[in-house]
């Protein structure tokens, strides 16, 4: 991976790029990079996003399953890209980090109803687990992740980074993002966080994958 521009993937000035962002702020670890930035989606885009993921969520999965039957109980939106909403997301996005859409897998909803988490996990693909190939045989694996609060939440739905000891609060139209992997490109354990259970309300998020080579 190199440097991200709207024509090809780059890595190393990511990090820059984000920190010229008027309001970006830099998670203070050593150990991961992490940044939060408020108010990046509009009171009515997350309307908008929140009105389509009640009406077409489905029950959310994992890659290579481990028994739990509890481990991931929310509920799950896939977003059309051809949508014009959903392309003006998309696109918000590639303009805020200089990553080329191509590189992105397709948006995604989350809704969590009191009492749903998922679990301690990573966002990157375990190289020796069972769906590694599966999943990236084709575009590789991920690279950033960049995750989006859509409301509120009442009571609960905290994202725990337990490793760094970061908590981070359900905020609506708040962004958080971290890079999944080392400086030396390998998959970064500490990137390891908890969606908590929601103890009232609902909570919603939409998150955006991106990957090593373009996907699809």
């Amino acid at each position: 991976m190199t440097l991200l521009s709207h024509e090809t993937a780059s890595e190393p000035a990511l990090p820059e790029r984000l920190l010229t962002v008027p309001g970006m702020m830099k998670v203070p670890s050593p150990r991961l990079e992490m940044f939060v930035l408020r108010d990046f989606l509009t009171v009515e885009e997350c309307e908008v996003l929140i009105a389509r993921i009640d009406r077409d969520r489905r029950p959310s999965t994992i890659a290579d399953a481990n028994g739990d039957n509890y481990f991931r109980t929310s509920e799950t939106c896939d977003l059309p890209m051809d949508l014009p909403d959903v392309a003006a997301l998309d696109e918000k996005l590639s303009a805020l980090s200089g990553i080329a859409r191509a590189f992105g897998e397709p948006l995604q909803g989350q809704r969590y109803a009191p009492g749903q988490e998922f679990k301690p996990h990573t966002d990157y693909f375990d190289p020796h687990g069972a769906d590694f190939h599966r999943f990236c045989s084709v575009a590789g694996q991920r690279t950033w992740t960049f995750m989006m609060y859509l409301n509120d939440v009442e009571a609960g739905g905290a994202t725990r980074f337990k490793v760094i000891d970061k908590t981070i609060h359900p905020e609506r139209g708040k962004l958080v993002c971290w890079n999944n992997r080392r400086p030396d490109g390998s998959v970064n354990p500490c990137t390891l966080h908890h969606a908590m259970k929601v103890r009232k309300g609902l909570k919603y998020v939409i998150t955006k994958w991106y990957r090593e080579k373009p996907w699809g």
